[in-house]
């Protein structure tokens, strides 16, 4: 399953929606950084992704669901509904 939109974009597009400038950042990380993300010459790690997240007071799914399905809400709720079907299934299988 291909990303609609690039972690790239969604990282950007959240952070301009919140008001942020890449400066704001400063606590987590370099404005250098930040840019190199935001042109897909770099690709954070989940600890990065979770501090950045928190720079913009979102979750990180929220990040990743719009990365993958961009700006179509319909298809954001398709894919949470697979999210939650697939963990369903997951914890099913702990269980046993």
């Amino acid at each position: 399953m291909a990303a609609k939109h690039t972690l790239s974009e969604a990282l950007k597009t959240i952070r301009k929606a919140r008001g942020l400038s890449q400066e704001a950042f400063s606590d987590v990380s370099s404005r250098t950084y930040m840019s190199s993300l935001e042109r897909d010459l770099k690709s954070p790690t989940l600890n990065k992704l979770a501090e950045l997240c928190e720079v913009m007071e979102i979750h990180p799914l929220t990040l990743l669901t719009l990365a993958y399905a961009g700006d179509n809400l319909r298809k954001a709720d398709e894919l949470l509904a697979q999210v939650r079907q697939e963990l369903a299934i997951l914890t099913k299988t702990e269980d046993q």
